[in-house]
């Protein structure tokens, strides 16, 4: 075999497999992203559902304490 034939196929392996390197670098960097923002809404849902939560028992809490001095008065 000559030798350039050899070199342009050492030449297209080397391309070919820079380019894969490069696909691979890529897809780590997107499901990074991906695991990052799936993270960052959990964080997020999970802060919001404590919030209302606390709205909740805070205006529960309210209710039975003002309902209780109202019985309470008319008794």
């Amino acid at each position: 075999m000559p030798r350039e034939e050899i070199r342009s196929d050492r030449s297209t392996s080397q391309a070919g497999s820079e380019f894969f390197n490069t696909l691979q670098e890529m897809s780590r960097d997107w499901m990074t992203r991906a695991t990052a923002e799936v993270e960052l809404s959990l964080k997020l849902s999970t802060r919001l559902l404590m919030s209302s939560g606390q709205k909740f028992m805070d205006a529960s809490s309210r209710l039975l304490s003002s309902n209780w001095m109202s019985a309470s008065t008319t008794t």
